[in-house]
């Protein structure tokens, strides 16, 4: 078997066709280059056009691919400044170590190691009221998968995760569960019928809220720039009984990018 997914890609293709491409009352903009000595310069800008708020940043990144060393330096509209320098096992590319830090005195620490039938990691948020721990794993075999994600707040001594997952797949068919804190259920159903066409249906709900979202989506491929979805999303709140709402919506989107 290939190397499973990390824990926050479990379910990805399904949540994609719900998601991904709508950018409507957002303009976006990315500009990449290089220089001749290898530095990768990247700058993206976006303005919500409804808030008319504008955002943007400029990365630089630097690789030593004979030792797999990569320093990146980050900015922001925010006024946020980060270093990040990345280390990856040359041998096998298994494991891979990343440490980033920012002016609001915090910093990340990031490891990960994959191969066959496993995928790890653990992040270290370094923070001045003490760190944040979190760590995932997901185990692969024959098409099934199993993920545990955790996070350990220090300051507190208490876990701030504790989330399971389960999926399946197989070709073109995924199917995903998943339990977040023991009060949060969900799954998925994604299914890619040819090159064109993907469908998705999405279950979710809060126990103790009586809350529960559906959804169906299905996207059709144009062309390589074109697509079309189509989405209905139900959401109903059970009330003092025998009250009970429902909300529907039904949106048939066209998206197009450049």
């Amino acid at each position: 078997m290939a190397v499973p997914p990390s824990y926050s890609d479990l379910g990805k293709s399904a949540r994609d066709v719900f998601n991904k491409g709508y950018g409507f009352g957002m303009v976006k903009l990315e500009l990449k280059t290089k220089s001749s000595s290898g530095v990768e310069f990247t700058a993206t800008g976006s303005s919500n056009t409804d808030t008319g708020k504008a955002s943007g940043s400029l990365e630089t990144k630097y690789k030593i691919k004979d030792y797999g060393l990569t320093f990146t330096q980050k900015w922001n509209t925010d006024n946020t400044l980060g270093t990040e320098v990345s280390m990856e096992d040359q041998v096998r590319g298994r494991m891979k170590w990343r440490f980033s830090l920012c002016r609001k005195k915090s910093g990340k620490l990031k490891t990960s190691y994959k191969r066959e039938y496993v995928n790890l990691g653990c992040n270290i948020d370094i923070d001045v009221s003490g760190p944040t721990i979190y760590g995932w794993a997901v185990l692969g075999y024959e098409g099934w998968l199993a993920g545990y994600q955790m996070a350990f707040d220090t300051a507190k001594s208490k876990l701030s995760q504790n989330n399971f997952a389960l999926g399946y797949k197989a070709g073109d068919f995924q199917l995903h569960t998943n339990v977040n804190d023991g009060t949060e259920f969900g799954g998925s159903i994604y299914q890619k019928v040819n090159n064109k066409v993907e469908t998705s249906v999405n279950l979710a709900w809060t126990a103790g809220s009586n809350n529960t979202r559906f959804g169906i989506a299905t996207k059709y491929q144009l062309d390589e720039k074109t697509s079309i979805v189509v989405r209905i999303l139900l959401q109903e709140q059970v009330f003092q009984a025998p009250l009970n709402r429902a909300n529907l919506w039904c949106e048939v989107v066209a998206s197009n990018s450049y």
